[in-house]
């Protein structure tokens, strides 16, 4: 079973921070230049699909403002969900912008989540995490930076 958890403390209070999970998937959205657009087949609401490069998914569950969640395809390599939350932070006026995944690889899925998958996904989620900070106006105190390993994968897949 994967359990991937990336989450970020942000310096402003939750209602400053729900046009991140509303504006996920629009231009100018907190999704990260560089790496395959998310798109969706309609604005963000339970029953869109989409996805981005071949993770493909439908959402389930959206809570404006305060969480999405969306099912992975059945016929991908991994079965199960992920999910991007906004949580109250540990003191009045923060907030906590969570991504997680629950699930279970399938088929290939055995090999390319521990090989190639978790690595791009791990870093598409940081550099989404630092713009979630930008987008609230406190740029990241370190930038996220991408292993040997995603740069060659990224090289890999540019050829």
């Amino acid at each position: 079973m994967i359990h991937n958890r990336h989450q970020r403390p942000l310096p402003v209070a939750p209602a400053a921070a729900a046009h991140l999970i509303d504006d996920m998937a629009t231009p100018g959205g907190i999704w990260p230049g560089g790496w395959p657009a998310l798109a969706l087949d309609r604005p963000l609401a339970i029953g869109a699909t989409g996805g981005h490069g071949p993770i493909r998914y439908t959402c389930v569950d959206y809570i404006p403002g305060r969480r999405v969640e969306l099912t992975f395809a059945p016929d991908g390599p991994l079965v199960g969900e992920h999910a991007l939350t906004l949580l109250p932070g540990p003191t009045p006026g923060t907030s906590v912008l969570r991504h997680d995944i629950t699930a279970r690889p399938r088929g290939a899925g055995h090999l390319l989540w521990p090989l190639v998958i978790r690595w791009l996904h791990d870093a598409l989620v940081e550099d989404l995490l630092d713009n979630a900070e930008r987008a609230v106006g406190h740029p990241p105190a370190h930038k996220a930076r991408w292993s040997p390993w995603v740069r060659l994968l990224r090289r890999l897949k540019s050829r």
